[in-house]
């Protein structure tokens, strides 16, 4: 009963941030900051991690097809796997234990505080002021950082490519270009916006519940972090059953 009663809040809570009339010119500023915090904020981490994505991803599958299979393979079957599956759920994994801590942290010391309730006394939304901003934050930084990802695996993984194992990158790019179809970038940003919405609902949702102290500001940072995760990889599994199934 637990469990259903949290699902309900949880869907309740999106509804009140994110489906109501409201003024662009009003909410551009906050949401642009979101913008800053989660995308720019992120990027060099991913930059860093899908370097070593790309490195990883690329020794691994040399050392599976290579020799056993014609050389463009590599270059196919990276990009393939980058585009559908590692590039969506590993900066989604970034960005939640990032930021989906950190709105919980910062709403939850908000609420702690009594400053929402003193936005509920001036007829301010909470939801709508502080909710709103972060999830349309996130929804718009978190495909552009899937695509900064994608772009910095396949081509650190082309480099150590040519570099060590001799493959030329016109074959490697051959098999980039030759296996790739449109359906596997489109499921990826698909999976990336479904994932904003996890890690940015979850976030502000267990920072709005918060109640007592600091010792409960930092349990909801760890189950918004959880929270995130687990419906990241739930939907994944769903996105993955829908598009390529």
């Amino acid at each position: 009963m637990n469990l259903f009663s949290n699902i309900a809040d949880f869907s309740a809570f999106f509804l009140k941030s994110f489906f109501f009339p409201w003024d662009f010119r009003k909410q551009k500023i906050r949401i642009l900051e979101q913008i800053d915090s989660v995308g720019v904020g992120s990027l060099p981490i991913i930059i860093l991690i899908s370097a070593f994505l790309g490195l990883v991803t690329t020794v691994q599958l040399s050392y599976q097809l290579l020799g056993l299979l014609p050389r463009y393979f590599l270059g196919a079957v990276v990009g393939r796997m980058v585009l559908i599956e590692l590039g969506p759920i590993l900066t989604g994994l970034i960005v939640s234990g990032r930021c989906a801590s950190a709105m919980a942290a910062e709403i939850g010391t908000m609420r702690v505080t009594e400053q929402i309730d003193a936005l509920e006394s001036m007829a301010i939304s909470p939801y709508q002021f502080l909710g709103f901003p972060r999830i349309m934050g996130t929804l718009i930084s978190l495909p552009i950082l899937t695509v900064f990802s994608e772009f910095v695996a396949i081509y650190t993984g082309s480099l150590y490519a040519h570099t060590f194992l001799n493959v030329p990158l016109s074959v490697y790019n051959y098999g980039l270009v030759r296996n790739f179809y449109p359906r596997d970038l489109f499921g990826g940003l698909l999976k990336s916006i479904l994932f904003a919405f996890a890690i940015s609902v979850s976030g502000c949702f267990f920072g709005f519940k918060v109640k007592g102290g600091a010792k409960e500001v930092g349990a909801a940072t760890t189950y918004a972090v959880v929270t995130a995760c687990v419906l990241i990889l739930i939907l994944d599994f769903i996105v993955a059953l829908l598009v390529f199934g």
